[in-house]
């Protein structure tokens, strides 16, 4: 049973994500204040293709700049696409300048 409560939290953390930039599923549930439910965030993020606004999914990646959520959206390449019209440099399915991309909402939102 999914948690509509968490789910919204993460759509707002989310949202707050600035073009050009990246985060984790790590450090969204770390901002929440629950460590240990990056999966649970991933989950939130294969929802929100589902939502009535518009979520910056394609802006959340793994905790190593790799696109693990690419095939949920509407073609294998969808995700970085999106991410490099943003101006997101990669080396296969890695972001390629993933330090210096990566938003942390723990730092940025406090």
């Amino acid at each position: 049973m999914k948690d509509e409560n968490f789910f919204s939290r993460v759509y707002e953390v989310v949202a707050l994500i600035p073009f050009g930039r990246v985060t984790s599923y790590g450090a969204i549930a770390g901002y929440l204040g629950t460590r240990g439910s990056a999966r649970m965030v991933g989950w939130a993020m294969n929802a929100s293709h589902h939502a009535i606004k518009t979520i910056p999914a394609h802006r959340v990646v793994n905790r190593n700049g790799l696109l693990t959520g690419k095939r949920h959206f509407d073609g294998p390449d969808v995700m970085r696409q999106l991410l490099e019209s943003e101006g997101i440099v990669f080396n296969g399915d890695q972001i390629a300048n993933f330090n210096e991309v990566f938003w942390d909402p723990t730092l940025e939102l406090e």
